[in-house]
């Protein structure tokens, strides 16, 4: 495809290979003070404010959270928060404390790192960002690996893949918002994509996590318009592959319009189509979360969702900003549960974490 810039490898003179603290860039969130302090919100405690595109992993017993984040923030780049039950959330530090020299080259301006997804592959921590500006796409899909990562020392260890796929103003694609997955058969793919021409696919070599030479890119999902489709999110249930993607406006606080619509197929590469049977290329797509599915209507907003596999059950976490604290964007966590003719469906707040 025109313009597909992918790597293979990645030179250690470009940023130097082992990584302590380098960090890339973050969703479209500004810097934001939160007055939550430890208030309970939906039976959650703690540090989940400000949480923007939220990603979560089970090592060793815990969950883990990383988000997106910003130049002059406490919680520098990536910022790592730990909890033992989902519900008290605890910030424990950046796993970057400055951007790569690769990453200033790479996207001039940039200043911060968004949209992490992190994923265990064969006892090794994968962990994928973005770079980029707000409405621009000119941006950068980075890789960290970590073979023994401590979510209590969460910046040692790392090492910087560098960059694995970029998009440019001369492309109909934008290079953000990463996820990771393994599919039945073994094998790797990273979907990603926001606004231009919608949402991607990818092959990845399971070996390294890095893009593998010629792969095709895929096309899964867009809208007409403006095309406000991103975020998106694949997950594997019942024979079924699942293509989680938030639709509209996020970033404008109470004004947000952000919600979470759903299509599936039988094959990772589609076509995926809604309950209704629409082509998810067409503008396709169920609704799993909204602002108005919810009893007070006080988080607005609700999108860049993660579907984690917690033993016996499944969850949808995410952000939504708050309309009572200014509109903070502010973690969520649901139960998932699914129809009988196989459809994802978000319990209500109240009943989110049995």
């Amino acid at each position: 495809m025109p313009g597909l810039r992918t790597r293979s490898h990645f030179s250690p003179s470009a940023a130097g290979a082992l990584l302590f603290g380098a960090a890339l860039l973050s969703g479209c969130a500004a810097p934001f003070s939160s007055s939550l302090g430890e208030t309970a919100i939906g039976g959650l405690h703690g540090d989940i404010a400000p949480v923007h595109d939220p990603a979560i992993l089970q090592v060793d017993g815990q969950y883990v959270m990383l988000v997106t984040s910003h130049r002059g923030s406490k919680y520098a780049f990536l910022p790592v928060r730990t909890s033992h039950n989902l519900r008290e959330w605890y910030f424990q530090g950046p796993v970057l404390k400055q951007l790569p020299d690769w990453a200033v080259q790479a996207v001039p301006g940039v200043s911060g790192i968004w949209a992490p997804d992190i994923r265990m592959v064969d006892g090794q921590t994968r962990l994928y960002y973005s770079l980029s500006r707000f409405g621009k796409n000119r941006s950068t899909i980075g890789l960290l690996t970590n073979d023994a990562f401590d979510p209590k020392r969460p910046d040692k260890g790392w090492q910087d893949r560098g960059p694995i796929i970029s998009s440019s103003p001369d492309d109909d694609f934008n290079a953000i918002d990463p996820n990771l997955l393994v599919d039945e058969t073994g094998r790797h793919w990273l979907t990603f994509g926001s606004f231009w021409s919608g949402i991607k696919l990818i092959e990845l070599d399971p070996a390294t996590g890095l893009v593998l030479p010629d792969a095709p890119l895929h096309a899964l999902a867009r809208r007409g318009g403006e095309g406000a489709i991103e975020a998106p999110f694949l997950f594997h249930h019942d024979h079924y592959y699942y293509l989680f993607a938030s639709f509209d406006r996020c970033c404008r606080g109470v004004k947000s319009s952000y919600n979470v619509r759903v299509g599936r197929s039988r094959s990772v590469t589609g076509p995926y189509r809604d309950r209704d049977g629409r082509d998810m290329m067409q503008g396709g797509g169920s609704l799993v979360l909204s602002a108005d599915l919810e009893p007070d209507r006080r988080f607005k907003g609700p999108g860049h969702q993660a579907i984690l596999r917690d033993g016996a059950r499944d969850l949808i976490v995410y952000h939504a900003y708050d309309a009572r604290n200014d509109g903070a964007p502010t973690l969520r966590i649901q139960r998932l549960d699914w129809s009988e003719d196989g459809w994802p469906i978000a319990h209500p707040l109240d009943n989110h974490l049995p």
